[in-house]
């Protein structure tokens, strides 16, 4: 079984890698940092800043040349941002949000579809925040949004292919350490919430979300190939 992975360094993408080259399936993964344990495990690695729409795609293509299929695909690497309000985020920093957020994956499944290379299950990593709008996730809300109508967008142009926009509840990764560190505010409803959840098991680490996410996986075929889900709603 192949299997590729975005954002493969740290987080949720890591935990899933980590467990996947432990279940003895072949991984593809990318990201800026060198996640070395996991090459050393047999992860098929290459450095690619997803930001870097120039080099990201060919390097991109370099890693998978000679893969004929692979069985699972996850979009995992993403950006959150500042939480700050709309008239604060520089056009700059939600530039850079939507092209790590959406036009990478753009890219990304651009590659994997050449040279008549097979895919059967696309997984994009969304969030609650493309649907709930809470003020402060400008960018990040506006960016996942806009990636769960791509998957819809590819799943209607490639029916050999399942795809889901999957929402995966909270997980403690760096995210979550910056957005819990920020002070109270009024404003940002939400960071109450997540404040409470850290550190409890509402609140699972990378490779503990991992494990659950993989038992999902393939219950996701069932669904219509291009819908959104969040994985509390089950």
């Amino acid at each position: 079984m192949k299997i590729f992975i975005s954002g493969v360094s740290s987080g949720l993408g890591y935990g899933l890698a980590k467990v996947y080259l432990a279940m003895g399936y072949e991984v593809y993964g990318c990201s800026r940092r060198k996640p070395k344990d996991l090459v050393d495990q047999g992860l098929h690695f290459a450095a690619i800043d997803l930001a870097d729409s120039m080099a990201g795609p060919s390097n991109f293509c370099k890693l998978i040349n000679g893969v004929l299929h692979f069985d699972l695909v996850i979009l995992n690497a993403g950006k959150l941002g500042q939480i700050r309000d709309m008239e604060e985020a520089s056009l700059g920093d939600l530039r850079e949000t939507m092209e790590i957020n959406v036009w990478s994956n753009k890219w990304l499944l651009d590659c994997l579809f050449a040279d008549e290379r097979s895919v059967e299950q696309v997984v994009a990593i969304s969030s609650g925040a493309s649907q709930s709008g809470s003020r402060g996730w400008n960018g990040y809300s506006l960016s996942k949004s806009a990636l769960n109508m791509l998957i819809k967008l590819y799943a209607g142009e490639r029916s050999q292919t399942h795809f889901t926009s999957l929402a995966p509840g909270l997980i403690d990764t760096a995210m979550q350490d910056y957005l819990t560190s920020l002070p109270q505010d009024p404003r940002y409803k939400p960071l109450d919430i997540l404040k409470a959840a850290k550190g409890t098991e509402i609140m699972p680490d990378g490779e503990t979300c991992a494990r659950r996410l993989i038992e999902v996986f393939p219950k996701l075929l069932q669904i219509e190939s291009g819908d959104y889900v969040d994985i509390r709603k089950l």
